[in-house]
């Protein structure tokens, strides 16, 4: 299934995606208790809340869609991920970024964090920092647990995941690389566009097979599969969980391929300017898209 949230009268909605319709669990869990009306409820509950949504797709396909339709075109997106717990990234993890970067691949997962600020929506302005001059777009598979995980093994790991999501990792260059860490350039507010949905995993049954791709201003600029990565699915999961536990919810960025501006040839680098589009693009996950704006004073 393929989640969404969106506002209504400035609440916001969880949603499922039927065709090209949308229906609204939310309002419908008004009515039904028993319906997770939340993107956390739905996750927490796991597999019962999936077969309750599944129970009551059935009765609303069988009754032609009426009564909790919303159509696409009148959607105010919200984020995939409202409010995750954690927001775990994945640096270098794909070898032909490493490549472009002529950097040498790393011996384990480079791990860093953005935090909640940074979560924004499909279809959302995103205003480019006074402080930057060198924002760059980073097109990333997310993944989101399911339920809490601690110490699980590789093999295991992937029962641990509730979905995954299409992300932007967006990163100021130049604040980035001010310092040996990396969070200052990686948490600006907005600087996370999630979505536009969050689609269960028994529709991605191999995350590490999988188009990626980003496109600026209709120019595709990073185009390749998430068997790339350096560190797969199961293997970011199962690692991570040896250090801190998982919680249902938690988004984990696993990395972004080659094509970034940083990897072009500096005479070359064009950062994100003023009215620039940004699409990210992951195959069965659907598309992802920006608009940048010069940060208002």
């Amino acid at each position: 299934m393929k989640f969404i949230t969106f506002f209504r009268n400035e609440t916001l909605h969880l949603g499922v995606k039927v065709g090209e319709v949308i229906l609204d669990i939310t309002s419908a869990s008004m009515a039904s208790e028993k319906l997770p009306g939340t993107v956390e409820r739905l996750i927490g509950g796991g597999e019962k809340s999936l077969q309750l949504v599944k129970e009551f797709l059935n009765e609303e396909v069988e009754e032609g869609h009426h009564n909790y339709t919303v159509h696409r075109d009148d959607i105010n997106w919200g984020p995939a991920i409202p409010h995750p717990p954690k927001i775990i990234c994945v640096g270098m993890n794909y070898r032909r970024h490493a490549d472009e970067l002529r950097a040498a691949y790393p011996e384990v997962p480079i791990l860093f964090n953005k935090f909640h600020n940074a979560i924004t929506s499909h279809r959302e302005n995103i205003e480019i920092p006074a402080v930057t001059e060198r924002l760059d777009y980073e097109a990333e598979l997310g993944i989101v647990i399911g339920k809490k995980a601690k110490n699980v093994s590789k093999e295991n790991a992937l029962n641990y995941v509730f979905g995954y999501c299409t992300v932007n990792d967006l990163s100021a260059r130049d604040l980035q690389m001010r310092t040996p860490q990396w969070l200052l350039g990686k948490t600006y507010d907005k600087f996370c566009p999630v979505g536009p949905y969050l689609v269960t995993k028994d529709e991605v049954p191999n995350p590490n097979d999988l188009e990626i791709k980003s496109v600026v201003n209709g120019e595709v600029r990073q185009h390749s599969n998430t068997s790339d990565m350096i560190f797969d699915c199961k293997e970011i999961i199962s690692y991570v969980s040896h250090y801190m536990s998982l919680e249902p919810g938690d988004l984990i960025l696993t990395g972004t391929p080659e094509g970034v501006v940083l990897g072009y040839p500096e005479e070359e680098q064009v950062f994100l300017q003023d009215g620039d589009e940004v699409s990210v693009e992951i195959e069965k996950l659907g598309r992802l898209t920006n608009r940048f704006i010069v940060e208002k004073s």
